[in-house]
């Protein structure tokens, strides 16, 4: 029995749908960035180096990466509601925990926040390609690129909505806190996704005229069926999308791409603090002026592509123009080191980060290029290459600091080379954006 509503009206059951994951996944980012405000306290507390903070800060994408693929496999198997209400819950009890780190220390403090936050990486893995899938799910091609932008925008917005509090807490009342408060609000957001996330063929307030809409313009609306059970896993479709040679190319760009997200996530508030002398506090708030701007590129690159794609430009011209320009644009993260000036380091990094942003459409990409039957594995593929840079850049730029007396210029430039090559992938090697078709077994 359908629980389509059988009115004429025309709902917008999707728009609260990409709220939901826009907020749940805000919530996410910055559950995964809290080390980054309490590291500057902890590593005078307990005597923890910078090479320790490097590792510190990898570890959550030690789990996340590893876990991709078979959090893809689970999505694929049981559904995207299923899968992410486990995830929401677990990563929020996990957060919460890293508040007594010190009492569940076995030997050092150190280890036992990595440990913890391995887990915290383990429970993120399904979030983001369950996003790509619910986007898949509900929205029309020609809306697609701007729901992925929203979703994705999450990551800079969290730092807006969460910075201040982050920093100002563990400024005001100690690191602990900030692991309490945004366990709770984790589990907040848990709440939030159980009631409204649903799929149309089981959504109590889709409308047939919704219905209709979204599934004639492309959505695969039939991606979780109710009553078919759970979905065999293609073990086989891996190599052939780890063989294909357009989806190689966004594989390596999004690497690039989320290497500037990571140094944002991770060394970002210490460079302020260590390199430009601003206090935690202050660093959150600042902090938060390149992550607005970030935001508002990253729903800017969706809006763009989808007019272009309106206006009648073929698919990969309509998504690579806006993802070339933010590249570009990115680029002036290396003006920071030609200025001694705050004001003018968080001007450039805002112009940055609003270029990252514009060219934050890998999401939307995979959705237009991902196997129909294989879209959580194919999804979860692309998020274990980026978030691969969850592993190598907080540690390059661990190693660059401690082999070069703190030279934050170098480790900037680190971060710059990375735009360059990703632009360089998406303009050589990804060739034309099409979805790809699996062979049969």
């Amino acid at each position: 029995m359908t629980s389509v509503t059988d009115d004429s009206r025309n709902s917008h059951v999707r728009f609260w749908i990409i709220a939901v994951l826009f907020i749940v996944s805000s919530v996410n980012y910055a559950e995964r960035a809290t080390l980054s405000y309490t590291a500057s306290h902890m590593a005078e507390e307990f005597s923890i180096s910078t090479v320790q903070l490097g590792w510190m800060f990898s570890a959550f994408a030690w789990s996340y990466a590893a876990a991709q693929i078979p959090g893809g496999a689970l999505l694929d198997r049981f559904g995207s509601r299923a899968v992410y209400l486990w995830a929401i819950a677990l990563w929020s009890i996990f957060t919460f925990l890293q508040s007594f780190a010190a009492a569940l220390a076995f030997e050092l403090v150190w280890i036992s926040i990595v440990m913890l936050r391995v887990m915290v990486g383990f429970s993120e893995a399904p979030s983001f390609p369950a996003n790509a899938r619910i986007v898949a799910n509900w929205f029309p091609n020609s809306e697609r690129g701007t729901a992925s932008a929203i979703f994705n925008s999450s990551q800079y917005f969290s730092l807006v909505a969460f910075a201040p509090l982050m920093g100002w807490l563990t400024d005001v009342y100690g690191w602990q806190h900030v692991y309490m408060v945004m366990g709770a609000i984790g589990l907040v957001s848990w709440a939030l996704f159980w009631v409204v996330v649903h799929s149309p063929a089981r959504h109590k307030s889709v409308s047939k005229r919704e219905l209709a809409y979204i599934e004639e313009g492309g959505a695969l609306v039939n991606l979780d069926k109710p009553a078919s059970g759970p979905q065999k896993i293609r073990w086989d479709a891996a190599g052939q999308l780890l063989a294909n040679r357009m989806l190689l190319g966004i594989y390596l760009a999004q690497y690039c791409i989320t290497a500037m997200t990571y140094f944002f996530a991770t060394w970002f508030p210490v460079y302020l603090v260590k390199a430009r002398g601003l206090s935690l506090t202050a660093a959150g708030f600042a902090a938060a002026a390149p992550a607005l701007a970030g935001w508002v590129g990253g729903i800017l690159g969706g809006v763009l592509s989808d007019a272009l794609l309106r206006k009648g430009l073929p698919l990969s011209k309509a998504r690579k123009i806006p993802i070339l320009l933010g590249l570009v644009v990115s680029c002036a993260i290396l003006a920071c080191n030609f200025t001694d000036s705050r004001v003018l380091v968080l001007v450039f990094m805002a112009v940055a980060f609003f270029g990252k942003g514009i060219a934050s459409l890998g999401w939307a990409v995979m959705s237009d290029a991902a196997p129909r039957d294989a879209t959580g594995l194919s999804g979860s593929i692309f998020n274990l290459f980026g978030n691969a840079a969850g592993i190598f850049t907080p540690l390059g730029i661990a190693y660059i600091l401690a082999t070069t007396n703190n030279n934050w210029e170098l480790a900037l430039v680190f971060v710059f080379a990375h735009s360059v090559i990703a632009m360089v992938s998406y303009a050589f090697i990804t060739g034309e954006i099409k979805r790809v078709v699996l062979r049969t077994a």
